[in-house]
């Protein structure tokens, strides 16, 4: 079983928490002192309180979004999916975007992404002349002809 270190930076941190045995992620928390608005197209940077440890550089910790966020409200992490490489130490922050026309105001405390913890594969890079061939070769979007 791997362990996941972590440091709480403020006393009003919320240690990440899986709703449920079978959750893939934990919920992040905000942690502010005050509300902060996100105006519709802006981003902004929201921090956790906490600073986390990786056992070893084959994990990573991957932010997501909350789906009730990004359905409901179209509030979703500005990058898509945010990385913590396992060398990092600083606050875990989350950045958000407003996908809407309307305002959305973060509160203190508030659920904002889900932080999942997962292997990553470190491979030895090789440089090639040529690729082995696929039926597919370099067909883009759109070319294996399923919408």
């Amino acid at each position: 079983m791997s362990v996941l270190k972590i440091k709480k930076l403020r006393k009003n941190a919320k240690i990440p928490y899986r709703a449920t045995p079978g959750s893939a992620g934990m919920d992040l928390y905000a942690c502010l002192d005050e509300v902060v608005t996100i105006e519709p197209g802006e981003r902004a940077m929201i921090p956790t309180g906490i600073a986390i440890a990786l056992e070893s550089p084959a994990y990573c910790a991957f932010l997501y979004a909350r789906s009730g966020l990004a359905v409901k409200y179209g509030i979703a992490p500005a990058n898509c999916v945010g990385v913590v490489d396992s060398d990092y130490r600083g606050e875990v922050c989350v950045g958000l975007i407003n996908q809407t026309d309307a305002p959305y105001t973060v509160a203190p405390g508030e659920r904002i992404a889900q932080m999942v913890i997962a292997p990553v594969e470190l491979p030895v890079i090789e440089v090639v002349d040529d690729l082995d061939e696929t039926d597919r070769g370099a067909g883009g979007f759109g070319s294996t002809g399923k919408n």
